[in-house]
């Protein structure tokens, strides 16, 4: 039987590796923002601080409102794209030999929680186009 301070040497040293490659990002980025910084010509103007969008001049105040309803609309996208991409995987193991009947359970549960989600959303009147 190995000994307990082999196996604890062996996983810490997978976690070192991935404390070094987090590191190593960190540093990358720090690096590359660093070195933007440094060489970045800094010559501010009148016109470089205006605020730019689609090469309009701003005109009026820079707040808008926004209606709710677009968050929700958003909302209701991540909802089904989470769905489609949990869909995927989903039929891959389905595939496989000895998985069918409990991926099958599992996901008309899932379907189900999504199809209380859109009933309750139909309900609220969300869906509905003004």
């Amino acid at each position: 039987m190995p000994e307990p301070t082999v196996l604890g040497a062996d996983y810490f040293q997978s976690y070192s590796v991935v404390g070094l490659l987090a590191v190593v990002g960190v540093l990358f980025v720090a690096v590359a923002f660093g070195a933007g910084r440094l060489l970045r010509p800094v010559v501010p103007t009148r016109e470089k601080m205006l605020t730019y969008e689609c090469g309009v001049d701003p005109v009026g105040e820079g707040w808008a409102h926004t209606q709710v309803r677009y968050y929700v609309y958003a909302f209701l996208y991540v909802i089904f794209a989470v769905d489609s991409i949990f869909l995927f995987p989903w039929a891959t193991v389905f595939a496989a030999a000895g998985y069918g009947a409990t991926t099958l359970v599992e996901m008309f549960i899932f379907l189900g929680f999504l199809a209380i989600g859109l009933l309750y959303a139909w309900k609220k009147g969300v869906l509905a186009w003004t």
